[in-house]
Formats: structure tokens, C-alpha cells, sequence
């Protein structure tokens, strides 16, 4: 599947004219959170055996909280996004590649031959979500866990998860705590779903002046819609997980990640933006203006060639790219239940 802009608009056609079939019954005003949790401490220097390789491994949560805050509906994925690099520090990793997450990957991602249940990863993580449905997150957070080895990952330890889950939950959790802690209400909920587009195309290469960097920009969509197909509120932020190399080709792996949202002004795009807006504040704006609406008319959204909006109700608000941002919109449609 290439993710990029132009599947969107061409599936987009299809999808509007596409009933909605096996949507629940809308549930009134819910909370929707979305939250994520990063790391780069997997990346690799440069050895004289082998080459650098970054790798950021993003970990999603988006859920649906009803009003006594018990678990509605949870979505968890991962993004594991490798950069590779040859003895000159050039990216060899293809920048313009489709970038699956652990979830779309399937049995592709190769986990249940070393699985001690023989359960691949979506498996395992689709019993996760389903054990927490009907919990509040504090009883997900007071989950009884065990060490699985000297790593000091915790797994579950109790008995319904038992036969179905042995992969570690800690990075789960936390995501699922930010997404509660910044969830917001939305109405007419019928059905949620999970969008993530991963780039690396940011990604760098040592020339005689500088040291290569991989970046790797993970966009994350939490998106409900209601029982007709139509936007009921949307929850959009991008984690931008740069790894700096040095001369020698060592890592910096200390960075703690945060996505553009949890940056807030530290993001730094006001005074570039040209409307004195921070990317924050461009994005919820852009949520906002996507609320109520069909998903068609979303999609179709006319943009500049630099991907910004082209219509009037968003000239002063959003001078950001939303290509990316309608293409994780377009991934939580596809996924939606």
C-alpha cells in the first residue's frame, strides 16, 4: 500500500459513495483520546563490522472513553521505523518507501516463530485491547505484571491474558495514560479508528560539512465518525524522532521525544508561519474545521501545491502541509469499526 496523497483522493470517490454498513448505534457525547510514546535507544552506531541503523519505535493509543471513563473502544500500534546507512553515512534505506506498522504488517513481522503461545503480534495486541474494553484506565494502569526477563520488560500476569499475551505491555499503557489524560468530548460517536503515515524522507546524509541525521515523522490520526460516515471529532499529532550522528558515526540516543502537540510553542513555528499561529494551534484548527463533516469532503479537500488548505474558512488559521495529516484521516476511515 503507498501512502501517499494520491491513493487518498483516489479512494476517496469510492468510499463516498459506499454505504455504511455494521456501525454501532451512536452513543451520545464520549471522550476521545490519543496518545504515543517514543524511543531511539535501539539505534545502532557505526561498527567496523557494520553499518549505522536508526530506529524509532512510536507506540500508539488511541481510545474512546464513555462518561464514567470505562474503555469504549482502544486502538494500540506501533510504528518500528529502521534509517540505514552505508560506511559514508549515505541513507540506504529507500526514503520514498511505504512504511508498514507492526499491525498492518500482520504475520509479516515475524514474531509468533518466537512466541512462546505461537501468536504474532497483532494477535496478542488484539487481546490486549480487547481485555481492556470495559475497564477504566487505572484498572488497565493496576494491571498485575511480571518481568520476562533481565530486559526488565513487564508482561501481563493474570489470567485471562495468560495463553494470549506475552509481549510487553509497559509502553501500552503509558500511551493509553496520555491519550486519556488529553482526551476531548466528542459527539455522535458510532465508530473509531487509528491512522498512522510514516515518513523518513527528512532523513540526512554526512557531506564534508555535516553529520547524517535520521529523521523519521510519524502521523497519527484518532478519528471518529458518526453513524452516517461523517467526521464526529478528530484527534491529529505528528511524533518527529530525529537521530543525529556524529563524524565517527556514533548515535545520539538521549533526545526524550515528544510529538509537535505535547511541544507546543517549543515547536518553534509561529514566527515562521505567517500567520503567527504555532503548528499546534494550526492543527486543532484544522480538527476543528473537519468536525461534522463527510469524510468525502474531507479528503477532497483543495490544497496549494505546497499542501496547504485552499479555501477560505482556513486562510488564517492553518498555512500548514495537511497531506499527511488527510492521510492518516484516510487510514482511521479505512480501519474504523
Amino acid at each position: 500500500m503507498k501512502k501517499t496523497l494520491s491513493l487518498v483522493l483516489a479512494l476517496s470517490m469510492l468510499v463516498a459513495v459506499l454505504s455504511v454498513v455494521g456501525c454501532k448505534p451512536a452513543q451520545g457525547t464520549v471522550k476521545l483520546g490519543l496518545g504515543s510514546v517514543t524511543s531511539i535507544a535501539k539505534s545502532k552506531d557505526a561498527t567496523a563490522e557494520a553499518p549505522a541503523e536508526a530506529q524509532a519505535d512510536t507506540t500508539i493509543v488511541a481510545v474512546v472513553l464513555d462518561k464514567d471513563g470505562k474503555i469504549l473502544d482502544v486502538r494500540i500500534d506501533t510504528a518500528q521505523t529502521k534509517v540505514e546507512f552505508d560506511a559514508d553515512m549515505k541513507v540506504t534505506s529507500d526514503k520514498e518507501a511505504a512504511i508498514m506498522t507492526k499491525k498492518e504488517l500482520g504475520h509479516a513481522y515475524g514474531m509468533s516463530e518466537r512466541s512462546e503461545i505461537g501468536k504474532e503480534w497483532f494477535e496478542q495486541i488484539a487481546a490486549l485491547e480487547d481485555w481492556m474494553i470495559g475497564k477504566t484506565v487505572e484498572e488497565v494502569k493496576n494491571m498485575k505484571v511480571k518481568e520476562r526477563d533481565a530486559s526488565h520488560t513487564h508482561v501481563p500476569d493474570v489470567p485471562e491474558l495468560t495463553s494470549s499475551v506475552t509481549i510487553s505491555v509497559q509502553d501500552y499503557i503509558a500511551a493509553l495514560e496520555k491519550a486519556a489524560a488529553n482526551a476531548v468530548e466528542v459527539k455522535e460517536y458510532s465508530t473509531m479508528g487509528l491512522g498512522i503515515i510514516v515518513s523518513i524522507a527528512g532523513s540526512k546524509d554526512a557531506t564534508d560539512t555535516t553529520t547524517a541525521q535520521a529523521q523519521v515523522d510519524t502521523t497519527m490520526a484518532a478519528t471518529t465518525f458518526d453513524k452516517d460516515g461523517n467526521v464526529a471529532g478528530a484527534i491529529i499529532d505528528v511524533a518527529q524522532s530525529r537521530v543525529p550522528y556524529d563524524a565517527e558515526g556514533k548515535a545520539d540516543k538521549t533526545a526524550n521525544v515528544l510529538t509537535k502537540k505535547e511541544l507546543k510553542e517549543d515547536y518553534g513555528m509561529k514566527e515562521k508561519s505567517g500567520i503567527g499561529k504555532e503548528w499546534y494551534e494550526q492543527v486543532e484548527a484544522f480538527e476543528k474545521w473537519m468536525t461534522g463533516k463527510p469524510f468525502g469532503d474531507v479528503v477532497m479537500i483543495k490544497v496549494t501545491k505546497k499542501g496547504n488548505p485552499d479555501i477560505p474558512e482556513l486562510t488564517s488559521s492553518v498555512t500548514i502541509s495537511v497531506e499527511s495529516l488527510i492521510a492518516a484521516v484516510q487510514e482511521a476511515y479505512r480501519y474504523k469499526k
